[in-house]
């Protein structure tokens, strides 16, 4: 049996197929704006809105930040949350076997409450860490850490499934071992940055055994 008890998911690109949709969203207001970055959504990969806001569009006022956070918002509520290949199955196999399981997400709670329960994946975490919960998101630590904390564990008895940078720089930052999930950026880009890649959770058994 895995030494590893305790396995925390990042939710979009991980659990959810949702990126794509994102990538729409986000290029989209960064075009309305002049942001002048290409493919912007895949600068912010893993932000929260208020880094988001504090990197990007500081120059704007309040109002305009909350207008865009009005339309995330919105956009949000009408997503149709597409899981990644096997992550539901892969998530429920892991409870039963007595896993603890944490969800650290750069989302807000309002979001996941709803996401959750679209996915029927409502009793499945021991514990959720969103952005209303933290002041510092990824790459800084502060998420993991709290799940950490939150379940008893020692960070570095944590495996954590992450698909952006900002994210594995969060976890690997918090002493933790990451396994890179490629549904969002390629292989090459990821693989020296974590212990292992997947493309997703279609072969359980194997990624079972990188939590030994």
């Amino acid at each position: 049996m895995s030494m590893i008890k305790t396995a925390l998911f990042d939710f979009d690109g991980v659990v959810a197929d949702t990126e794509p949709l994102y990538d729409i969203f986000w290029n989209g207001i960064a075009a309305q704006y002049g942001i002048g970055i290409p493919n912007f959504a895949s600068r912010i990969k893993g932000t929260t809105l208020q880094r988001i806001f504090g990197l990007y569009f500081s120059d704007y006022p309040r109002a305009e930040h909350e207008k865009i956070a009005q339309a995330c918002e919105a956009f949000e509520m009408q997503m149709d949350f597409p899981e990644v290949t096997g992550s539901v199955d892969f998530l429920r196999q892991l409870k039963r076997d007595g896993y603890r399981l944490g969800l650290v997400t750069s989302s807000l709670a309002v979001k996941m409450k709803m996401a959750l329960r679209k996915m029927q994946l409502e009793s499945v975490f021991d514990t959720l860490v969103t952005a209303d919960r933290i002041t510092a998101g990824k790459p800084d630590p502060m998420c993991y850490l709290l799940a950490a904390a939150d379940l008893r564990t020692d960070p570095g008895d944590c495996v954590v499934f992450e698909d952006s940078l900002s994210g594995i720089q969060a976890a690997t930052a918090a002493g933790m071992r990451v396994i890179g999930v490629a549904t969002t950026l390629p292989v090459d880009v990821i693989q020296e940055k974590v212990s292992a890649v997947i493309p997703d959770f279609g072969q359980p058994a194997k990624i079972r055994k990188l939590l030994a």
